[in-house]
């Protein structure tokens, strides 16, 4: 009887069986370790997971929840925990065929709650385990002490260290099957160490375990008399969380959004990432540069006296500045910076290569902005750390490049600040996660560089030409007639007294563009530098026709977003391959077929036709003056 009442189990149970309001506080008000459990494949990931469930009889988070929801008070005794139905949690998924993923599992002791993240070892599953990795503040990196450190190790440690990860254990798992050697873990220890001095991991945590048995997980094991260390559970209980080391830090609040339930209130509600806030301190609305003062801290549960890192919080105002979501509120003599340049560390995580040159979404806490990737300055090496050329990014590759965005950004080195330093890059037509991102400091040529503003307006150059100026990009193959079409469309235009400029595929390649190839990443480029004149010359008052093959959606939409609403007009000039390749006028698809002329669009390069262009010609039903025509008629109510 007196060993079950010292039972940390027992304990829980009979709190709950005799005051269960009482003990969901006391878990309420425990604090919270999110780790990741990571490291090659069958090093012992699931089993350890399903070890520390068993053995410490821990309680899941959902099954608190059916607690909470239960508004009677029960006597609820703690089930024993099968460990067979806890090990391997990923062995269900591989044999149903679904592709494995972060499995994240929640759970408390008495002293805190716990979300862990059981990520995928495969190396093509990388990109999960930077999810994984991106909120945690600890890391449990194992090793199958049969196998040592593999490159799979070095992969998740310098991705755990690139991603702000300062607590790392060593778990040296399956001991057990060596006989709980101590030279052998020795040997890996010291062999780890030497990585982690090449990377920068300045501290780790060895120590031996088996996930199997249960040796160093929640007790001292007497396999392992020579480890002098504490147990895993104890280890994680007492670390050192990252929220109590970004209080130290600057006041950072990114605002996610403007809560207003009526007139008489006006809030700014988001997650303190750094730093603390009272009543009264000075704060300054970033990126306009705004100051004010807290007026009050609201919650769930009322005003509060003050916040701190890691909660969630409405912030009220005494003033009424302007501030939106996607803004940051910030300790007013202490801002973070803006800028529209950076280096950035990327970690590719798309089956389709990086794109130089093209523009993705990059959210960036709750900010989200026009990003554009230059070349790799070059890619590392994960198992011998080297920095290798790289002309782009492909799959789990991680690399190094500038990143320039369409309008500044509030921002920290990802190393201070994990909020304002870390970012996601989406593709704009499949809206999938292509990459994640590290900023370490903004350029300087853009702290240098500033818009000088000017007093005569777009709308004053529009006024003075009476008319509306306007984009008229005609997209199609090589041979379907976008040239000749837009051509017979100015001459129309002008015949009008419309003031217009055509900017011609190939002409452009004489002069601007020069220095520009055909592969992918120049031809976004080429589009790229053709976009920003167009947008000149409509900021002149002018009706632009672009002529250019222009293949790939993602640039065209680029250049739609550099433009206000309306101005860019899609123009589709479809003509079937087969028609275009008949044509032929210049020889083209004749020297691409016999492998004279590489990465020719239609033939070994592609087309992505236009899914809801304003304006659709098809010349082969249409002459060039019917299209003209159509196209004129289209354009003219918009003057």
């Amino acid at each position: 009887m007196t060993q079950q009442n010292s039972d940390p189990a027992y304990k829980v149970d009979a709190l709950i069986a005799e005051d269960i309001d009482a003990y969901l506080e006391q878990h309420q008000n425990k604090q919270l370790l999110r780790f990741i459990t990571c490291g090659s494949v069958d090093d012992g990931k699931s089993t350890l997971i399903g070890r520390l469930l068993y053995d410490s009889k821990m309680i899941f988070e959902d099954q608190l929840a059916s607690l909470e929801n239960d508004s009677k008070k029960v006597g609820t005794q703690g089930q024993e925990i099968d460990f067979a139905l806890l090990v391997d949690g990923l062995a269900a998924e591989r044999e149903q065929g679904i592709t494995i993923d972060v499995a994240y599992r929640f759970f408390g002791t008495e002293k805190r709650k716990f979300i862990v993240a059981d990520c995928p070892g495969h190396e093509q599953y990388t990109r999960n385990m930077v999810t994984g990795a991106s909120t945690a503040d600890l890391a449990v990196i194992l090793i199958d002490a049969r196998k040592g450190v593999l490159v799979q190790t070095r992969r998740h440690s310098y991705l755990c260290h690139l991603l702000g990860i300062r607590n790392i254990v060593l778990a040296v798992n399956k001991m057990d099957l060596i006989g709980y050697d101590q030279a052998k873990y020795d040997a890996i220890v010291a062999d780890y160490q030497a990585f982690a001095d090449e990377i920068g991991i300045e501290h780790f945590v060895p120590m031996p375990i088996s996930g199997f048995k249960g040796d160093n997980i929640t007790g001292k094991s007497a396999n392992t008399p020579w480890f002098d260390g504490i147990p895993l559970v104890e280890h994680l209980e007492t670390v050192e969380l990252n929220n109590t080391l970004n209080q130290a830090k600057p006041f950072r609040m990114p605002v996610q959004w403007v809560n207003r339930p009526n007139l008489d209130f006006r809030g700014f509600s988001g997650l303190v990432s750094t730093g603390s806030i009272k009543p009264g301190d000075p704060v300054r609305v970033l990126p306009s540069g705004k100051t004010s003062t807290v007026k009050s801290i609201v919650t769930f549960d009322g005003e509060q006296d003050e916040a701190l890192a890691g909660q969630s919080v409405t912030i009220c105002l005494a003033d009424e500045v302007d501030c939106s979501r996607g803004d940051v509120l910030a300790t007013a003599d202490a801002p973070p910076e803006s800028s529209d340049q950076f280096e950035a560390t990327l970690v590719w995580m798309n089956d389709e290569a990086m794109k130089p040159g093209r523009g993705y979404w990059m959210k960036l806490g709750s900010q989200m902005v026009t990003a554009t990737v230059q070349h790799p300055k070059y890619e590392i090496n994960i198992n011998t750390m080297d920095h290798l050329a790289a002309k782009t990014l492909e799959l789990n590759s991680i690399g190094v490049a500038e990143v320039a965005t369409d309008k500044p950004i509030v921002f920290e080195p990802y190393g201070d600040n994990r909020a304002l330093g870390g970012f996601i890059l989406i593709d704009k037509i499949t809206n999938a996660t292509v990459a994640a991102g590290m900023l370490h400091f903004s350029l300087r040529r853009a702290q240098n560089v500033h818009w000088q503003p000017t007093d005569i307006s777009r709308e004053s150059h529009a006024a003075m030409k009476n008319q509306t100026p306007r984009v008229l990009w005609f997209t199609g193959l090589s041979g379907s007639g976008k040239s000749t079409i837009a051509n017979e469309v100015e001459k129309q235009l002008n015949l009008m007294n419309r003031h217009t400029f055509l900017l011609d595929g190939d002409n452009v390649r004489h002069g601007l563009n020069k220095d520009l190839g055909f592969t992918e990443a120049d031809r976004i480029e080429n589009i790229r530098r053709v976009g920003e004149v167009a947008k000149l010359m409509v900021d002149a008052g002018l009706i632009v026709l672009t002529a250019f093959i222009s293949p790939f959606r993602a640039e065209r939409r680029m250049v739609r977003d550099m433009l206000p609403e309306g101005e860019f007009i899609e123009i589709f000039v479809d003509t079937p391959l087969e028609v275009a390749e008949q044509r032929d006028v210049k020889g083209l698809y004749k020297k691409a077929r016999s492998g004279e002329l590489k990465n020719f669009t239609g033939i070994d390069s592609p087309y992505e036709a236009p899914e809801n262009a304003e304006i659709r010609v098809n010349t082969v039903e249409m002459s060039v003056e019917e299209a003209a025509e159509h196209i004129i008629r289209q354009i003219l109510p918009l003057k």
